[in-house]
């Protein structure tokens, strides 16, 4: 029977990888862009439709500005590598929402939202543009249909264990330990790290982004400065959290800036702002 559930759990994974075009890594994915996108595009309508979007004002075109250059970046980037016709299905949506918190996201798609509340960190057009670089690179590589995808990986695992165990006459409290370390072990030892190093990864994918649009990469490691400014230096232990800290992060991006300057520069882009 484990025999057996080894060889589902192998096939499964075989059979739903597919190719981060940034890195040429196999990524785990159950879900086509097909399935996410239109879900996606009815949130994001359902929730416009319920906030408060700021409209016409110089934070808000200075939004659609650096959205409409970072989403043309990346149409280079993808065109340039062999991925012409990639982002077909992306419908590019960048809205500026009257809220304090400090916070910005983009769906599976395309569609961006900006909360008020972070633009004082931002400070500028180049803080935008790291933030907004950060949450396009989640959606161009599908972090978020990856994460659905594991999460889902995850339970099955847990329960083809159950199964195993119960076919070969384990007690119940055996089953119940078995639930408690598999519970604790994979979310600490592989959700949390798996969710961290997308954190990683669209950060270095986002530097990418704002250096071919023309933004300086070296501004990232100084918003993530007031970022962790802001928060007062409170933060989980980076072990228990879905995030890199303050400290690795800033130290990450320092170090990623001159790489991004120089792929930039591949494309004709030498000066930044």
């Amino acid at each position: 029977m484990k025999k057996y559930l080894s060889l589902a759990i192998f096939m499964v994974l075989v059979l739903s990888c597919s190719t981060n075009p940034f890195t040429g890594k196999k990524t785990i994915n159950f879900h086509s862009n097909a399935e996410i996108f239109p879900t996606a595009f009815a949130e994001y309508d359902k929730f416009l439709n319920s906030h408060q979007v700021i409209k016409g004002t110089k934070e808000a075109k200075t939004i659609q500005e650096v959205g409409k250059r970072l989403t043309r970046a990346a149409e280079i980037w993808f065109n340039a590598n062999g991925y012409q016709g990639y982002l077909d299905d992306y419908q590019w949506e960048y809205n500026l929402v009257a809220d304090e918190a400090v916070n910005a996201w983009c769906m599976p798609g395309g569609k961006i939202v900006f909360y008020t509340g972070i633009l004082p960190i931002c400070q500028n057009e180049a803080g935008i543009a790291v933030v907004m670089g950060h949450e396009i690179a989640h959606a161009l590589v599908n972090h978020g249909a990856q994460r659905m995808s594991a999460s889902a990986l995850q339970q099955y695992i847990g329960l083809a264990g159950n199964v195993a165990l119960g076919v070969g006459g384990s007690s119940a409290q055996t089953i119940n330990i078995f639930n408690q370390a598999y519970g604790i072990g994979s979310q600490v030892g592989v959700m949390l790290p798996f969710s961290r190093s997308h954190e990683t990864e669209a950060d270095a994918i986002g530097l990418r982004l704002m250096a071919i649009a023309g933004y300086d990469p070296t501004e990232a490691a100084r918003l993530w400065e007031r970022m962790s400014a802001n928060s007062g230096g409170s933060q989980p232990s980076e072990i228990l959290s879905t995030h890199p800290s303050n400290e690795s992060r800033i130290a990450n991006l320092r170090a990623l800036a001159p790489a991004a300057k120089s792929e930039a520069a591949k494309y004709g882009v030498t000066s930044f702002e």
